[in-house]
């Protein structure tokens, strides 16, 4: 009976050990969730994988709304790493990639209810061809915080471009922009998440502050601001009662992701 008390006793000790532990060594480990939509409408076709419903939008929307996560602009995020700043554990920031006309549709209002800022990484190109914003959609949700942002001109693939290519499509979407809408353009995001030295090189050299990412390079505290690394949100977030979603915005999701090689090809850019 004694060894058996003296075996409890050493076993909750190494749990609470353990447990504090674990605790501090996530806590230096935590990471503001950047959270990636594409399509928001209805999951149809080939863009199925890549839609997250209205409904779901709305869900996810009143869910952090719900349980008090604060929602800041992408300027603030880059602006507060810079700075050191010590981010509280509720924090999120919301990116839409590509610049679909469903965004304006479906998302816009649902992120005017709730008072969210967000930013809208556009594929300057393609900006007022069917299925993406126009030009006058982009500055009325540009009104209410859903900011522009670059996402080269042609959706291209920038590790496979030579120097010249890319920098076309990375300097060349940002002053299209620019040119469009009156102001600077700060923030870029690589498409499908791949990018090399050279291509981060050029994105500083093109007057950008930062950039965005997957989950590509080494990088899985978003300590370089040039690899910020986003998590990207589906249709099937909010099932089990939210579970999946609690996950990815807890901050500590980049520590479970698969790494992947930052200017290695990956075949299902639908998710990216």
């Amino acid at each position: 009976m004694r060894i058996f008390k003296n075996f409890s006793l050493i076993l909750v000790t190494v749990l609470i050990i353990g447990t504090i532990g674990y605790t501090f060594w996530l806590r230096d480990r935590y990471v503001v969730p950047i959270l990636t939509y594409h399509h928001v409408g209805i999951p149809s076709g080939k863009w199925r994988l890549n839609t997250v419903s209205g409904k779901s939008f709305e869900y996810q929307m009143a869910f952090m709304k719900r349980h008090g996560f604060e929602v800041i602009s992408f300027d603030d995020l880059v602006e507060g790493i810079k700075a050191g700043h010590q981010f509280s554990r509720n924090t999120v920031v919301l990116h839409f990639d590509d610049g679909y006309e469903d965004n304006y549709q479906y998302a816009f209002p649902i992120l005017k209810k709730y008072g969210f800022p967000a930013m809208e990484f556009l594929i300057s190109d393609k900006v007022g061809t069917p299925d993406y914003l126009t030009w006058d959609q982009v500055k009325e949700m540009e009104k209410y915080n859903f900011l522009a942002g670059a996402h080269t001109r042609h959706h291209a693939y920038l590790p496979k471009l030579n120097l010249a290519q890319a920098q076309d499509e990375i300097a060349g979407s940002k002053k299209i922009i620019e040119d469009h809408l009156g102001h600077s353009i700060n923030y870029f995001a690589y498409p499908t998440g791949g990018f090399t030295d050279d291509v981060k090189r050029l994105v500083k050299e093109a007057g950008y502050k930062a950039a965005a990412s997957t989950n590509r390079g080494k990088d899985r505290f978003n300590v370089d601001l040039y690899e910020l690394k986003r998590i990207h949100i589906n249709n099937t977030d909010d099932e089990y009662s939210g579970l999946i979603l609690w996950f990815k915005l807890s901050g500590y999701y980049n520590l479970f992701r698969q790494f992947k090689e930052p200017g290695r090809a990956h075949q299902r850019v639908v998710n990216e």
